[in-house]
Formats: structure tokens, sequence, C-alpha cells
């Protein structure tokens, strides 16, 4: 990277191990046995897929994460060598991510807990800064899966606040759907929040709303008023909205090869564009860049600074 930084992008959650599976026409009848063309075993979940990300890049970056105890374990810490020396390690398996990929490029996940749902707010702290240098940005990732975290996210997010962190958050989708009480839980926190980075589906869900556009507005309305939320879209390019206003921005055509993790991979690089000074624009740009590289991708890419920087010229 060219452009000096003394801010840092603070990655926090859910890092695993992923099995990637494809491509899976229909699913197999209990008892039988399928062979599939391709798998591909490579370090993963949404907070994984980021710090891989901004690690190629080359953006001041720290992987804020656990792990634990198993034949697993050295191996997904061998791809965070500047962050997983912090990582507590807790007595269980390594969490693990089957991802069955299906001819419209849709994806299945069948998961089990390990590691991750023990990943606490002490964990969490312990391994950030007792004060945050101008610029600093706190992404938490996979909310609902990292369950023991979860139920701290009110002191977790008002203790970053107070130590001068800007904060993100991408919660996925809640295993357990999404109910009024969920809801209402989240909603206490999110003036909290200065960016929450979702995708349609979402951004619908969180809202309880049919209409995108209201959904995102709504969203916005209840952060703090610092940053805005952004809707991931795929091939429709990505929204980010304010109290105020509404950008947009394109999609770039790609061939599409591997869809897992592109929205963990437009959050590095619209947060590496925010770490720079730039605007919300040039932002989703930047997101949507590093995402049609991922995408795109098999084994899995993602461009250096000086190919983010040209294709930024080229726009």
């Amino acid at each position: 990277m060219d452009k000096t930084l003394n801010a840092t992008l603070y990655v926090v959650g859910n890092i695993n191990v992923d099995l990637i599976m494809s491509t899976l026409e229909r699913w197999p009848q209990p008892g039988t046995e399928t062979m599939l063309e391709h798998s591909e075993l490579r370090p993963g979940g949404s907070a994984g897929n980021c710090a891989l990300a901004l690690a190629a890049m080359r953006v001041p970056h720290r992987a804020v994460a656990n792990q634990g105890n198993d034949g697993f374990s050295a191996w997904l810490a061998g791809y965070f060598p500047d962050s997983a020396p912090g990582w507590p390690r807790y007595p269980c398996d390594t969490s693990l991510t089957i991802g069955v990929t299906h001819p419209d490029k849709e994806r299945s996940f069948i998961s089990n807990q390990g590691h991750i749902v023990r990943l606490s707010a002490g964990d969490v702290l312990e391994q950030m800064p007792a004060q945050a240098r101008s610029g600093d940005i706190v992404l938490l990732c996979g909310t609902f899966l990292c369950t023991t975290l979860f139920d701290a996210y009110p002191t977790l997010l008002a203790t970053l606040r107070r130590r001068g962190f800007r904060v993100a958050i991408d919660t996925g989708w809640p295993p357990q759907g999404w109910t009024v009480a969920l809801r209402q839980q989240l909603t206490r926190w999110l003036g909290d929040c200065d960016y929450l980075l979702l995708n349609e589906v979402e951004t619908l869900g969180f809202a309880d709303s049919d209409s995108l556009a209201e959904s995102a507005s709504w969203l916005a309305q209840h952060l703090s008023g610092r940053g805005g939320c952004v809707v991931k879209r795929g091939a429709d390019g990505a929204w980010f909205s304010t109290r105020q206003t509404r950008l947009h921005a394109p999609a770039r055509r790609v061939e599409v090869v591997d869809t897992i993790g592109a929205g963990d991979s437009f959050n590095a690089g619209f947060l590496s564009a925010l770490l720079c000074g730039e605007s919300h624009a040039t932002a989703l740009l930047w997101g949507i860049e590093v995402a049609a590289h991922a995408i795109s991708s098999s084994p899995r890419r993602y461009p250096d600074w000086h190919t983010l920087q040209q294709r930024m010229k080229e726009s």
C-alpha cells in the first residue's frame, strides 16, 4: 500500500474453516452418496474473508478472534500470522462450514458450532487498544453465529464507542429467523453503530418491510448518525443510505465463479476507503471492485493496492 495510514481496521468475529463443494443440482436422498466436481478447503467466515482481502490490499488491519484446539487450529491460524498469536485458545473443535453451491450460483451452508460460539467480549477487548487512534474502525462480523459475543453487544459497543472507535456491523442472517424480540434487541444498540452493512434480504428482514428503500432508510435513522446503512445488492450494485440521502453504485460485470464471501469482500473494500478518508460514494466503488475480484476467481483472489487504484482511475 502506497498511502501511509495511521488508522487500523479491526475485524472482529467468526474466523473459521470453509469447505466449498460444487456443483450440487439436487439434494441427495438419505442413505445415498453423491460425488461433486470441485472442492476447496480454505479459511473463511465473514471476518476471515474480510481480513484476507485486507491483507491482499495491504491495508493496516487486525483480525480479532479466538481459536479451537484440534487439527485445524494451527492450519487456520497460519493464514493470519500477524493476528493469531493474540487469539485465546479454547478446548473445543474448530468451527467448520460446508458451503454447497448450486447451478444458479446460490449456495447452502451447514456449520457446526465450534470455537466461534465461545468468543467473548473480554477476548475482543483484550486484543484491542484501550484508546483508538484517529480514524480507527471496528467491524463486527458473524453477529448471530458468535453467540457469547452477541449477548454482550450492548456493553461491547458502548465500550468501543468510549474508546473512540468508529463501529461497523455486518450481522448476517439469524439462523433462528427474524422475530419481533430479535429486532427489538438489535434496535436497542443500533445507536452505537455507525455503519450497518447488510445484503438485501437481511435489510428487509431486519426492518420487517417489503420495501428495500424504506427498510434502508428506517435502519439509517436508528444508527448513530455518523455513518449510514449499506445495502449490498449483488448484480444490482450497492446502496448507501443516511437519514437524508441515498447513493447508488452499479456492479461491475464479471463472470461469476464463486459468490461465497462476496459481501465480506465488499466490506473490506468499502471500509478501506473510509480508512483512507475517501467519500461514501468512492467507498461503494471500492467495495464493488474488491467483491468483483473475489467472485470471479477460483482459487479466491483479491486485488492488491495497485490493481485497485488502477481500476478506480478507469471507472
